[in-house]
């Protein structure tokens, strides 16, 4: 078996067999092709040894995070192990290899303040208006409802942005105040929203209704020209339109739509939400994936005692400078 062959029979591996979406598919085969430039293409797939991986490793030690890393030793862990389950290979050679040691990182959630101000905030109030009538003004109109409704939904129920622009109408049940979400190796779940999504979708939904839309992406590009059938909203754009936002409304910091998912899943939890629920909803399959949300939860707790308690490590002259306002929130967070 050549590269080219084990390549393309790894690929279908990956998307008939294990179902991972198109995106997680295209990162393991990127970084077997990136093993196989090391090796060169005079080493044929059962000629690899752990000597090769190493190498190959070491070579991206200086240029890659501890992560990244650790990602392009699972692609090639896995790409080895189908070949020993095909018979192609008696032995693995990432067997014995270490994972890079991870630096443990918290999520960097939102507050509930830069949420609402995110959501509320029209990335193009910035821009010049387009004129009144025509069809640049339905689709600046068009743009403002579809980018609420976005980020709505995005906060609102902590939806990866792969699952978001995957959706389609019929995936909408705005009555039942639900949405069916298909996530990561084709597990569905069904996802509750809350009021506000739910009008803000629905004024969407109202301006492109046509007896065809059920079979239609619900979010949509608008940079199409009219007479073309709609396309999908790629991730991409979701990205740029979140980043839009933030940036208009001043928040100062790196926004996308995963720091959403943080904000709504780390929320939830301050709010008394069960861990369990919170896995649910966010589609983990591990436990151990969303308890992640408990160290910002603490480190948050934290920080309400340092501030707040008499015996905590603070100097005394700071504890007084706080103002009213600060004072307040210090008595209730105390209660």
């Amino acid at each position: 078996m050549n590269w080219t062959q084990a390549i393309d029979g790894f690929g279908r591996h990956l998307s008939v067999e294990r179902a991972l979406s198109p995106h997680t598919a295209r990162a393991y085969l990127s970084d077997v092709r990136q093993l196989t430039v090391h090796t060169g293409s005079e080493v044929a797939p059962v000629q690899v040894g752990p000597d090769h991986v190493r190498a190959w490793l070491a070579s991206l030690h200086k240029r890659r995070s501890p992560s990244t890393l650790g990602r392009k030793l699972a692609s090639v862990r896995c790409f080895f192990r189908w070949l020993v389950r095909e018979g192609a290979r008696q032995d693995d050679p990432t067997a014995g290899l270490p994972m890079p040691k991870l630096e443990k990182r918290l999520p960097r959630p939102l507050s509930i303040d830069d949420c609402e101000q995110l959501i509320t905030r029209d990335a193009r109030t910035t821009r010049r208006p387009a004129p009144e009538g025509g069809d640049r003004d339905r689709r600046s109109q068009w743009m403002t409802l579809r980018d609420r409704a976005m980020v709505e939904l995005l906060y609102g129920t902590g939806i990866r942005v792969g699952e978001l622009v995957a959706l389609d109408v019929r995936d909408l049940e705005l009555a039942a105040r639900e949405i069916r979400v298909m996530g990561k190796g084709g597990k569905e779940r069904v996802v509750p929203i809350p009021e506000q999504a739910r009008r803000a979708l629905g004024a969407w939904v109202d301006v492109r209704r046509h007896p065809g839309l059920l079979g239609e992406p619900l979010f949509i590009s608008l940079r199409a020209r009219r007479e073309e059938k709609p396309r999908r909203l790629a991730a991409r754009e979701a990205r740029r339109i979140l980043a839009e936002r933030a940036r208009s409304a001043d928040l100062g910091e790196h926004v996308h739509p995963h720091r959403l998912r943080h904000s709504y899943a780390t929320h939830l939890l301050d709010m008394g939400a069960d861990l369990r629920e919170i896995q649910e909803l966010l589609g983990h399959s591990s436990l151990s994936t969303t308890q992640k949300y408990t160290g910002v939860s603490v480190e948050h707790l934290r920080a309400v005692y340092d501030r707040a308690h008499p015996r905590a490590d603070v100097p005394t002259t700071e504890r007084r400078s706080r103002g009213p306002v600060e004072r307040e929130e210090a008595e209730t967070s105390e209660s």
